[in-house]
């Protein structure tokens, strides 16, 4: 069986070149995924400031509640802080040599170029760099500091100088007594220290029994060093960390981008292997349906349904094998490409390094050749089952008919489509987002079930006035209605391109409209006072005091991790329970500076341990006014807080609200992302905003913005978001053009029998080109207007839901390039490969095997 399938490939190449393309490329982009959720499975980034410490000891970084899998864990946003008394836990572990606890805190530095952000630490853990003074001394009191060597040189710092430091409130003088730097270069890549006693560095870090991290450094062979460590606190909830993951303790950025990276190629991989095994069927069907004689002819001379599947199979088999080899490893560069474009959109710092190890190259493999076995049965089983009675007048004209079951499919597809396309309407959060996009896949694929039975009555409209131009829109029209199912195949990956680009790009741009518009209504302020790196809260206060300001409150912008209850049960009998981290905000004395839309409540009751909640969230959470809320903050420590209000708006700024000095307690900086002023009726808008900006010079850095200039909360996961959907439509879009290329290609050289006796009939070659331009108009417009229709449906429901108008917000302009796209590859596609097959004579051309 195998020698008769590999003599079969070789006679039918081109009817085979199309599963060829298709799967190597879908292998291709599965193997990318792979390997960038390795990456954040067992990437990482070197270390710097840990360089010299064999093991590091730092906060468990991953909220993982009971109940909640692996997956679904959330990376907390500030690094926690570990307990001093580990110390002498660890140094009882064998091989340990010494142990050093580092405290740590952001600060700004005040120099004659301006602010510069850097990290202060305390000297003792100046070791676990290490870091070697250069001259001067270590720190000896409370008003001494050490620069780092690289900081030094930019200022013009020198041992004897001041240096004016900024923490979370005005600038503090203090006296430089050493310049110090790594060995063999004057600072690190990635960050500038300042180095204080241990005393006052635990003082401005406000970690009073507490270490940022705690290194290790070991005596004699550090080989098993870090399990021994592991397993003398194994129930302290912390990370032990050696090697290259030692980057994750100091760099927070490394395991957000690692649970980044596992959901985005999660997702980005689901959909394009769901993309691949519609690509690769459509392909193979359209295969098949060329070989409809050649099958008819087995099933003549008595071959069975068995054998001809079985033939069938062998045949995508040998071709599917080499493909999927080929594709795992193109998807190498495929990943490095995905690597250096996360990269640039910030999902990943530079240094990141991408794993490239054989399990996602496995996988990939058998994935591709599993999708295409797969298809192929799919594909195979109504030819293989043909009468042998009824085979040759079966394969002498095209099927129109499409099986009821088929038919059933199809139908419940386009409902779930419609089903979701209907969330936003009720659910304003980033699901509904998700759901206009799978709306419009789900669209495309019952479409493309039904085939012939959604194509007909369009074809019927199209074809009606396109038979009357003349010769050639006479025979365009008749062959593309005795051709339906040969149109469906070639108009399904067509219209899939238009509606998948449409849809992902413009629900991003009806999101950020609507987070725009919604900032709009709640942000009421009329001045608010930001700085780079955040605002000390002593602000809030001193704006008060100036005349001709009502209320000047603090905002701080945090995020929060809330768990929600999947719908089904888990196989233990217990709900599943589902992590989501989410954007919240920090809000003290903001008066009438915010108007969130509060519906029951208030927010001037937000004070210790409380929290006001959308009503979006309220729901989801099933919790009310009055009730208790649990949550994890920003450090990944649990809270359980009273709801004192509850809100309608929560597009723009989120659908939590807590105290400022609660979320500024758990974040890095311990600041203020913003002051919010509110003026008196009346009052001198000018002279307030003179007064403001004069706070500049007590606490540098300041900005004073005026109403309009604060739009809504900087939302990094969303402008990342944004990037990572344009980076997956570009991968995808490419696949599926391909898809698109491969399906109009074939189709196109099966006809070479069909134009040569065309042109023996009396026919001219210019009219043959002109009436395969008057199809390619036809499928073109027919796969633009369906499209489109597929996109507006999930996108006008976004629109009403999210901004009150069925008009979704966008560049007209993208929309254009994407159906112009479309078109020039549909006529590419179509056009080429006739002028390649008119090239032949008439008489050698009618003559030629199918």
């Amino acid at each position: 069986m195998r020698g008769l399938a590999w003599q079969l490939v070789k006679a039918r190449k081109l009817a085979f070149i199309g599963a060829f393309i298709a799967v190597l490329c879908g292998s291709a982009v599965v193997a990318a995924c792979g390997m960038l959720m390795e990456s954040g499975i067992r990437s990482g980034v070197p270390t710097e400031r840990y360089a010299a410490a064999a093991v590091v000891v730092g906060g468990e970084q991953s909220i993982k509640p009971e109940g909640v899998n692996v997956m679904d864990a959330q990376q907390v946003g500030t690094l926690p802080t570990v307990s001093r008394d580990l110390v002498g836990r660890i140094e009882a572990v064998p091989g340990v040599g010494k142990v050093v606890g580092e405290t740590t805190f952001a600060a700004r530095a005040v120099t004659g170029g301006g602010l510069v952000e850097v990290l202060g630490h305390d000297w003792d853990s100046a070791v676990l760099t290490p870091y070697e003074l250069r001259d001067g001394r270590q720190p000896g009191s409370a008003d001494e500091v050490v620069v780092d060597a690289s900081l030094a040189q930019r200022a013009g710092i020198a041992v004897g100088g001041r240096l004016d430091v900024m923490t979370t409130s005005t600038p503090v003088g203090y006296d430089v007594v050493g310049i110090a730097a790594p060995a063999g270069k004057d600072g690190l890549a990635k960050q500038t220290g300042l180095y204080f006693t241990a005393e006052q560095a635990t003082r401005l870090a406000g970690t009073e029994g507490r270490f940022h991290a705690i290194g290790v450094l070991a005596d004699g062979d550090a080989a098993d060093l870090a399990d021994r460590v592991e397993e003398a606190l194994k129930d302290d909830h912390v990370i032990v960390a050696a090697g290259q993951d030692r980057g994750t303790v100091e760099f927070a950025s490394v395991g957000q981008s690692r649970v980044m990276l596992m959901a985005i190629s999660g997702s980005f991989g689901g959909i394009a292997l769901l993309v691949a095994g519609f690509v690769v069927a459509g392909t193979l069907t359209l295969a098949m349906d060329q070989r409809r004689r050649e099958i008819a002819l087995l099933r003549a001379i008595a071959a069975t349904p068995r054998q001809i599947a079985k033939l069938i199979g062998s045949e995508v088999v040998l071709v599917a094998g080499v493909a999927a080899a080929l594709g795992a490893g193109a998807g190498v560069f495929v990943g490095q490409g995905l690597r250096e474009a996360f990269v640039e959109i910030g999902v990943m710092p530079a240094d990141f390094a991408l794993s490239v190890g054989p399990i996602p190259l496995l996988v990939a493999f058998l994935t591709g050749l599993g999708v295409a076995r797969l298809s192929a049965s799919i594909a195979a089983r109504k030819p293989s089952r043909i009468p042998p009675t009824e085979a040759l007048g079966e394969a002498s004209v095209e099927r129109r008919d499409v099986g009821w079951v088929r038919t059933l499919i199809g139908l419940v597809f386009l409902a779930g489509s419609v089903a979701m396309a209907t969330v936003p309407l009720y659910l304003h959060t980033e699901i509904a987002l998700g759901m206009a996009g799978l709306s419009a896949l789900l669209a495309v694929i019952g479409v493309a079930l039904l085939g012939p039975r959604a194509v007909a009555p369009i074809m019927w409209l199209v074809t009606a006035p396109l038979s009357k131009l003349g010769v050639t829109g006479y025979l365009a029209a008749a062959n593309n209605r005795a051709n339906l199912r040969r149109l469906a195949s070639a108009l399904t990956p067509l219209m899939l391109s238009i509606a998948f680009a449409v849809v992902n790009f413009f629900s991003q741009t009806v999101a950020t409209a609507a987070a725009v518009q919604e900032s709009e209504q709640v942000m009421k302020t009329d001045y608010a006072v930001t700085a780079p790196g955040g605002v000390s809260p002593e602000v809030a206060q001193a704006a008060r005091r100036i005349d001709g300001v009502a209320a000047a409150g603090s905002m701080v912008r945090t995020q929060v991790t809330v768990l929600t209850e999947e719908v089904g049960e888990t196989a233990g009998g217990g709900r599943q329970l589902r992590a989501h981290r989410m954007p919240a905000l920090g809000l003290n004395q903001v008066g009438d500076n915010v108007d969130l839309g509060v519906t029951s409540g208030s927010l001037d009751d937000l004070r210790g341990n409380t929290v006001a909640v959308s009503e979006n969230q309220a729901g989801s959470q099933e919790v009310a006014l009055g009730g208790d809320l649990k949550l994890y903050l920003d450090d990944g420590q649990q809270a359980t807080l009273k709801v004192v209000a509850v809100y309608e708006r929560d597009l723009a700024y989120g659908g939590y609200v807590l105290p400022a000095d609660l979320a500024r307690a758990h974040s890095t900086t311990r600041l203020d992302s913003s002051t919010l002023v509110k003026l008196e009726p009346g009052a001198d808008h000018a002279a307030v905003r003179a007064e403001l900006t004069r706070l500049g010079e007590r606490y540098p850095g300041l900005t004073t913005m005026g109403q309009g200039e604060l739009g809504p909360a900087e939302r990094g996961d969303r402008y990342v978001q944004f990037w990572v959907n344009l980076v997956a439509v570009g991968v995808i879009l490419g696949y599926i053009a391909i898809a698109v290329a491969n399906t109009l290609v074939l189709s196109t050289a099966q006809r070479r029998r069909e134009f040569a006796l065309l042109r023996l009939v009396g026919g001219t070659r210019r009219q043959v080109v002109r009436m395969m331009r008057a199809e390619a108009g036809t499928l073109v417009g027919i796969a633009v207007v369906v499209g489109t229709l597929i996109a507006a449906l999930p996108l006008v429901l976004l629109s009403v839901g999210f901004m009150g108008t069925p008009v979704p917000s966008g560049p007209i302009g993208v929309y254009l390039g994407i159906i112009g796209f479309a078109a020039l590859l549909g006529f590419l596609a179509l056009g080429v490969p006739t002028r390649l097959a008119l090239r032949a004579r008439p008489v050698d051309a009618i003559g030629m095997r199918e």
